[in-house]
């Protein structure tokens, strides 16, 4: 939420940055608002000054010798009594003004920072540097993610379409060994690293949507247990950062570091046809979540820092990725600057997102009311949250996938994410060899036709081993006899 004291002061400045952001915002009905709120106010104090002038003056008379029934005593307390009158009705309509105004303030979204490129959409978005490219695969007959993986019988939508609908995939043997281990992974490399670990609530009150940001303006794009007033959480960002909301902080703890590893949630309500097949753009998906609470003066150098986390997991997994920076068009709702993760998808040839780092300065915090005080000062000050994906799971399954796809159509596990796997080197059913992990069976329709053409060659070269040993064997049962009988 934006300072209100800012928009007062500021005006011009504050409608600047806000008309280079995509939508239309405007700031005046905020100022009518807060100029009659500080009217009203005014009045409020002026009229509680003159109740406890007349209050005052009361006491000094009858103290004095005056009767308390004189007509001039009389005379007072009849204005004091309007005045009591005048100010609960002034009360209320003082409220509704707050109420309102702070309607208006929750719509609008954080400036951008000065250093956010000023642009109209993605495609205004400046490239900062890229990391890789020698990783990227030689071979140009990748298959598409979904494609390789429902191949090898680790992917399968069509049974969780059945369970659920479109937009959810379920993740079967080697498939889900493979999440678990990357689950597993990023956590270890962020705690590593200073970030402290926590595993939070997955359904949270409209307090806290409303705290980070998500409500009121995207409510359509999450999902609510109306009966309970409580949502399913589109980001572990939500509950971490409501984790301290309300709360004042000593200065000595900050930074605070959190990483959390929870499935997330979201309709994704404006995206119809984007994405349909596939791990990028699912209802339910895995993410493991980076959440920082810093000073002020910190917040800058903190973002930096928190790319860096992020891009060392796709450095440690071989992944090749560009950084760019959001411009205005293309900014998150709460953040001031945000830097987006992008991972190579060689089945398009393209970039794809895989993680978003913002900072947010205090507009969170104000939402949220989290508050540091430093020892020995009076006052407190609002603390700055920062935020990012280290990584979305799915969509680091599917760069693997694809990047570590192998001509036999098998997937090279990357050695980082072998120790969680038992040391397995291999994903999938190579031609010359058995399964590496088990699948779940495969529902037949007829003897062979839904089975995999490497299990086909399996079944036949078995077939005919076991033919080729039906002689072998009788001479040595003649043998055998001839001994023992003659």
């Amino acid at each position: 939420m934006l300072d209100i004291k800012q928009i007062r002061e500021n005006p011009q400045l504050v409608q600047e940055k806000l008309n280079t952001r995509s939508g239309k915002y405007d700031i005046q009905p905020i100022l009518d608002l807060s100029q009659k709120q500080r009217e009203l106010e005014g009045k409020r104090n002026d009229l509680q000054a003159r109740s406890n002038e007349i209050g005052k003056l009361v006491g000094q008379k009858v103290k004095s010798g005056v009767s308390p029934q004189s007509e001039e005593i009389l005379a007072l307390k009849e204005e004091g009594n309007n005045i009591k009158n005048t100010l609960s009705e002034l009360e209320p309509q003082e409220k509704e003004l707050k109420a309102q105004i702070q309607d208006l303030l929750l719509a609008l979204p954080n400036l951008p920072s000065d250093s956010t490129p000023i642009g109209a959409s993605e495609d205004d978005n400046p490239e900062v540097r890229r990391w890789g490219d020698e990783y990227k695969p030689e071979n140009q007959n990748i298959l598409p993610h979904w494609e390789i993986g429902e191949k090898l019988g680790i992917l399968n939508f069509e049974r969780a379409v059945k369970i659920a609908q479109s937009r959810f995939v379920s993740l079967i043997g080697a498939g889900a060994a493979l999440e678990r281990a990357l689950i597993q992974f990023m956590l270890s490399k962020h705690i590593e690293n200073g970030y402290i670990e926590v595993s939070p609530p997955l359904l949270v009150n409209t307090d806290s949507l409303t705290g980070t940001g998500q409500l009121p303006k995207f409510a359509e794009e999450s999902f609510k247990c109306a009966d309970d007033e409580l949502w399913l959480i589109p980001t572990a960002e939500v509950p971490v950062t409501n984790f301290y909301r309300g709360e004042i902080l000593n200065a000595e703890e900050l930074p605070i570091y959190h990483c959390a590893y929870t499935p997330c949630f979201r309709r994704e309500a404006g995206s119809y046809g984007r994405d349909m097949r596939g791990l990028i753009r699912l209802h339910q998906f895995n993410k493991v979540e980076l959440v920082k609470l810093v000073k002020p003066e910190d917040s800058f150098e903190e973002l930096e820092k928190l790319v860096a986390s992020a891009e060392s997991i796709l450095q440690g997994l071989k992944l090749p990725y560009r950084v760019i920076n959001l411009c205005t068009g293309d900014l998150g709702f709460g953040a001031t600057k945000t830097y987006d993760l992008e991972v190579w998808l060689p089945s398009s040839g393209k970039y794809r997102e895989i993680s978003s780092c913002s900072n947010c300065v205090d507009f969170q915090a104000r939402r949220a009311d989290i508050r540091f005080k430093e020892a020995g000062k009076k006052g407190t000050q609002f603390v700055h949250t920062l935020n990012g994906s280290g990584l979305a799971v799915g969509r680091t399954m599917a760069a693997i996938l694809e990047n570590y796809q192998q001509a036999d159509g098998t997937i090279k596990v990357p050695e980082v994410l072998r120790p969680y796997l038992n040391n397995q080197e291999i994903l999938g059913i190579p031609v010359d060899t058995t399964p590496v992990l088990p699948t779940l069976p495969t529902v037949i329709e007829s003897s062979t036709e839904s089975l995999p053409e490497a299990t086909k060659e399996s079944q036949s070269r078995y077939v005919v081993n076991a033919l080729l040993w039906i002689p072998i064997l009788s001479y040595f049962a003649w043998v055998l006899s001839s001994l023992l009988f003659k």
